[in-house]
């Protein structure tokens, strides 16, 4: 069954699904974090286990090959095709459909374990996916986040797109990189999970500032939208401050960006 993406998603669907399989190798990136988030989560054979903002279904595949049986939803139809192909010749067998965060198709306390790494903190309304995540998480059930806080370099990157995007709907969404900041997580989540929080840094390394947009240009969504949007001069203004920011973190080998994020385990009270 495909789950009907709520209008007020459709843009950040197709923004998002823009990066299609190419998404798979910015998951790679940071695919320390998504281990981290995964050990601590400790998902154990047999276990229903929902993957939300799957993307190309990096965390699904590697949660699923520990024997759960994971069901992965995205809000981008490319990205679950994408999941289905990199699941398939995986031999995993994963469930993935088209889903929106902040209204799950799926019954009360239907799953063991939640995990979304770097995924559900940009959802237009954190408040409908804090209540929808612990709806469909059982009782004494367990909840996984990786998130990325506001002082980061994450953060700072879209810091550096801001001035190319278009101005902001009036009042403006809440920022994705409240979901980085422990009491932000609490207020959200605190009052159906019991949390505990852990930090940690992904290194991006690669040889150039250059390469970095390339990669990004090619497979984030966010990135690749705003540039395919511009003019070709604002175009080549935006290349320059995404390569200029990435290189003000080379080393004598190539850019070495280290990228603070938050991990949040949950038990569903």
């Amino acid at each position: 069954m495909t789950q009907v993406i709520q209008p007020h998603n459709v843009k950040a669907a197709a923004t998002w699904n823009a990066g299609g399989q190419h998404y798979d190798k910015i998951s790679h990136t940071i695919s320390d974090s998504i281990e981290h988030c995964i050990i601590r989560l400790a998902p154990r054979p047999g276990e229903r286990i929902l993957d939300v903002a799957t993307g190309t279904g990096w965390t699904a595949r590697h949660v699923a090959a520990r024997g759960a049986a994971v069901t992965g939803i995205d809000l981008g139809a490319d990205l679950i095709e994408a999941a289905k192909s990199a699941a398939a010749e995986a031999r995993l067998n994963i469930e993935f459909r088209i889903g929106d965060a902040e209204k799950l198709a799926f019954e009360d306390q239907s799953f063991d374990a939640v995990i979304s790494t770097c995924g559900v903190m940009f959802v237009r309304d954190p408040q409908a996916a804090a209540a929808e995540l612990a709806r469909v998480c059982r009782k004494g059930g367990r909840l996984g986040l990786t998130t990325w806080p506001a002082d980061g370099t994450i953060a700072g990157l879209f810091k550096v797109m801001k001035p190319y995007m278009p101005e902001p709907p009036s009042p403006p969404p809440p920022s994705p990189f409240e979901w980085g900041n422990r009491e932000r997580v609490r207020q959200l989540l605190s009052s159906t999970f019991d949390l505990r929080f852990e930090t940690g840094t992904t290194v991006l390394r690669e040889p150039s500032g250059l390469a970095v947009w390339e990669l990004f240009v090619a497979g984030y969504g966010p990135t690749k939208s705003l540039a395919a949007n511009l003019e070709p001069e604002r175009r080549e203004s935006l290349k320059r401050d995404f390569i200029a920011y990435h290189d003000g973190f080379k080393t004598e080998l190539g850019v070495a960006m280290p990228r603070d994020y938050l991990v949040t385990i949950g038990i569903r009270k």
